[in-house]
């Protein structure tokens, strides 16, 4: 789902800029040999698309996804997590604010607050399998009136749900986990902090492949500017698709193991395509087509539902043991 956009930070573009030249230049060397490689091929696995392998541990299977390309750790050093984090905390505290003044703001003590605190509260008790520094954040839910269909979750862990995702999809509590979770794994990810540093190096990589261009094939510069954007623009799509699907994925992993039915998923991306009036093509969407999406969801079902099956057992075990334990008091 769309995510609120961070404040700029500025005083990183030189050096994304000096970055994207080095990434810049292993590219046009690779040209020169007559080799088109794409950018991907330099991560640590040979690849930055998605996977999910599955993996036994004493809870069934879970899944493992790929890790993040070298070259995008390194321009993920462009934008420190601590600074990341605390403008992501000022935005949220900003948009609270706004939503107090203009009374959009739902009451802590409204019923539907409650569910949804209840329920993102299970969830982020698995967030931990997801990123080390989630037990350290200062976790927020709120609720704001709005008619659009949307949610979000910020850096540090700073959750934002509208009504009208509520209203007008009537989200079981399934359903609901399963939205929470793909927004709490965005952050939990660091897709934001991904996306800010793919932008540097991309911009990087524009300007140092235009100036190469411009100088050694002697073609106009102006063009060469404009169809290096063009490019890092649709390289950046790129990504973010991929991050909208592993979002999908470790939300999935998310809802099962706090022992909801992650089957959920198909039901809520299927109401999103009927609320859809119109899809764009997928290579220039920010989000998979809702085919793909449940096509996704399906492969991936066999490894996320042993999870699920296990939280319902010791859901089960817990219950036995506190009717066990009300009766040997009567």
């Amino acid at each position: 789902m769309p995510q609120r956009k961070l404040g700029p930070v500025p005083v990183l573009q030189a050096r994304g800029v000096a970055f994207g030249s080095c990434l810049a230049l292993a590219l046009i060397l690779t040209l020169t040999l007559g080799g088109l490689v794409s950018l991907e091929a330099l991560g640590a696995d040979g690849t930055a698309s998605v996977s999910a392998q599955p993996q036994r541990s004493g809870e069934g299977v879970g899944l493992v996804l790929s890790p993040i390309p070298a070259w995008v750790e390194l321009a993920m050093r462009l934008v420190p997590r601590a600074p990341l984090e605390a403008q992501a905390s000022s935005d949220y505290a900003q948009l609270i604010l706004r939503a107090q003044m203009n009374g959009t703001l739902v009451s802590s003590t409204d019923g539907r607050v409650l569910s949804l605190r209840r329920v993102t509260q299970r969830l982020i008790q698995e967030a931990p399998r997801w990123s080390a520094m989630a037990p350290g954040w200062r976790w927020e839910v709120n609720l704001v009136k709005d008619s659009q269909i949307n949610a979000f979750c910020m850096p540090g862990g700073k959750v934002v749900v509208y009504t009208g995702l509520l209203q007008t999809l009537a989200l079981s509590s399934d359903e609901l986990a399963v939205v929470l979770g793909h927004e709490m794994a965005h952050a939990l990810r660091e897709h934001s902090r991904q996306r800010l540093a793919k932008g540097l190096a991309a911009q990087g990589v524009s300007r140092s492949v235009g100036v190469v261009a411009s100088g050694v094939l002697g073609v106009d510069p102006r063009l060469t500017d404009r169809l290096a954007l063009e490019g890092a623009n649709l390289w950046t799509l790129k990504f973010s698709r991929e991050e909208e699907t592993e979002a999908d994925l470790v939300g999935l992993d998310l809802a099962a193991r706090a022992g909801f039915d992650p089957r959920a998923g198909l039901g809520l991306w299927r109401k999103m395509a009927q609320m859809s009036s119109r899809e764009g093509a997928q290579w220039l969407s920010t989000h998979p087509s809702h085919e793909s999406r449940l096509s996704e969801i399906e492969r991936h079902l066999p490894q996320v539902m042993p999870l699920f099956e296990h939280a319902q057992h010791l859901e089960r075990v817990k219950t036995y043991h506190l009717e066990e334990s009300a009766r040997g008091q009567h």
